[in-house]
C-alpha cells in the first residue's frame, strides 16, 4: 500500500503529559507540524502515574476487582489526557477532535487486560482529517465483540500507535517520551550509557521483551510483521532519536548492543512433579489458559521419578498463577508450589551474537568475578539472560555494560 507521506502518527508517553505545563508543549510540538502542513494522528497515555493510581485505588475498594470492571477504570486516564491535549490545541487556534480506542474503530479479541487488536477501521478518524483536523486518540484501549472496553496490557498506547500508523499508512510514526531515545542501558543506572542511533526489530524485540522499558513489546512485533518504521525520540527537545527498523549489514559489527534489566518477574518452583510425559503439559495448558505468559523454565534432574519445574512469570500474575497450580495440585498430585519476587533478569542484546563465539562466556565470567550468582539461564539467538538476585540487579548492569565496551563512542 502506498504510504500517505504527508501524515504523521505521534505518540506521547505518561511523562511526556503528566502536568498542564508539559501538555501545552506538547500542543506546541503538534502546531509545530501542522505549520509545516502536516496531517497528524496523536495518540496519549494517561497522564503521569493516573494508571498506577487507578490501579491502587481499585484494590482498596476490591482486593480482587474484575478484569472488565478495570478495562473500564483503566481507560478513563488515556480518555482523560486525550481530552485535555485536545482543549490545549484548541487555545491555539488549532482544530482537533478526542476520540476513544472504540470511536477509532479498534476492535479487539475478549481477553480483558490484555486485549489484542484483531482489525481496525479507520474510516472515523480519515474523516476528521479530510475535514482539517488533528485526531487525538485516546491510547490503550479498544473495543470487544461484546462491546466492551478492553485494554492493550502495560505501555498499549505504543501498540495502538504503531497500529493505527499501519491502518491509515502513514508516512511517519514517531513515539515520544521523557528520554532522547533507546540508550545501551538504563542511563539512570548507568551514567554513561550512550544512545543507539539505529536498531533492528529483532533487537529491540528482545529488549523490550527483556525489561527495557522504553517501548512495548508487542508493538515491536506488530512494527515488524507490517514493517512500520518507528523513530523514538523525547518530547523534551529537538535532539535527533533513534530509528527502529530492518536489520542493514553493518549492524552485525556491534555483538552486544545493549543491557537490559527487569525487576518485575517473580520465579515459581512447582515440587514432586511426577516425572511422566504430558505432565508439563498439562501444567502450562491451565496457565495459558488464563492469558499468563510463562518464561524461563528450568526442570531438575528426576530422582525416584519425580522432578522439581522451576519458571518465571510476570510479578502481575503471581497470584493468579499460584490459584491456578494450587487448584491445578490436587487433581494431577505435585507437591508443593513455591514463590520467590526476590529475583532479577538481567540480560545482553544483540544481532552480532550470532556470529561471534564466546559472548556467554564472557558475560559469566564478567558476572562470577563480582560474585553475582546465576539462578536461570535462558538463551535466543540473539540473547542472553540470567535470573539472579534482585539485590545484585543494578550491579549486574554496570558489570556488563562496562564488561561489553558499552561506553565507548560507536554507532
Amino acid at each position: 500500500m502506498k504510504k500517505r507521506e504527508n501524515l504523521v502518527v505521534q505518540k506521547y508517553g505518561g511523562s511526556s503529559v503528566s502536568n498542564v505545563e508539559r501538555i501545552k508543549n506538547v500542543a506546541r510540538r503538534i502546531k509545530s507540524y501542522r505549520d509545516k502542513g502536516k496531517d497528524l494522528v496523536v495518540v496519549v497515555s494517561a497522564l503521569g502515574d493516573t494508571t498506577d493510581e487507578l490501579v491502587e485505588l481499585a484494590h482498596k475498594i476490591n482486593p480482587e476487582p474484575t478484569a472488565r470492571e478495570m478495562d473500564m477504570l483503566m481507560a478513563t486516564g488515556e480518555q482523560a489526557s486525550s481530552s485535555l491535549l485536545t482543549m490545549a490545541l484548541h487555545a491555539l487556534g488549532i482544530d482537533a477532535v478526542a476520540l476513544t480506542g472504540a470511536q477509532s474503530g479498534i476492535y479487539t479479541d475478549k481477553l480483558h487486560t490484555k486485549a489484542k487488536i484483531v482489525d481496525i477501521d479507520p474510516k472515523r478518524i480519515l474523516k476528521e482529517i479530510r475535514q482539517g483536523k488533528v485526531v487525538i486518540v485516546a491510547g490503550f484501549q479498544g473495543l470487544s465483540p461484546d462491546e466492551d472496553i478492553t485494554t492493550l496490557g502495560r505501555g498499549g498506547s505504543d501498540l495502538t500507535a504503531v497500529a493505527l500508523a499501519y491502518a491509515v499508512r502513514a508516512g511517519l510514526c514517531e513515539i515520544y517520551t521523557d528520554v532522547d531515545g533507546i540508550f545501551t542501558t538504563d542511563p539512570r543506572i548507568v551514567k554513561s550509557a550512550r544512545k543507539i542511533n539505529h536498531i533492528t526489530y529483532d533487537e529491540m524485540l528482545e529488549m523490550a521483551s527483556l525489561g527495557a522499558q522504553v517501548m512495548q513489546a508487542r508493538s515491536i512485533e506488530f512494527a515488524k510483521k507490517f514493517s512500520v518504521s518507528i523513530v523514538v525520540r523525547s518530547s523534551l527537545n529537538n535532539r535527533p532519536g533513534t530509528l527502529i527498523s530492518e536489520e542493514v549489514k553493518d549492524m552485525e559489527g556491534a555483538v552486544v548492543r545493549g543491557i537490559t534489566l527487569n525487576n518485575k518477574e517473580a520465579k515459581i518452583t512447582i515440587c514432586d512433579v511426577p516425572d511422566k510425559p504430558g505432565m508439563a503439559a498439562k501444567i502450562f495448558k491451565e496457565v495459558s489458559k488464563a492469558g499468563i505468559s510463562v518464561d524461563v523454565i528450568v526442570q531438575n534432574v528426576s530422582s525416584q521419578g519425580i522432578t522439581d519445574l522451576s519458571f518465571t512469570v510476570a510479578k502481575d500474575d503471581l497470584k493468579q498463577t499460584l490459584k491456578i497450580l494450587d487448584d491445578l495440585s490436587r487433581k494431577i498430585g505435585i507437591g508443593n508450589v513455591l514463590a520467590d519476587e526476590k529475583i532479577s533478569r538481567v540480560s545482553i542484546v544483540g544481532v552480532g551474537m550470532k556470529n561471534h563465539p564466546g559472548v556467554a562466556a564472557l558475560m559469566f565470567d564478567a558476572l562470577a568475578k563480582n560474585k553475582i550468582n546465576i539462578d536461570m539461564i535462558s538463551t535466543s539467538e540473539i540473547s542472553i539472560s540470567c535470573i539472579i538476585r534482585a539485590k545484585d540487579g543494578n550491579k549486574a548492569v554496570e558489570v556488563l555494560h562496562k564488561a561489553f565496551k558499552l561506553s565507548k563512542k560507536g554507532r
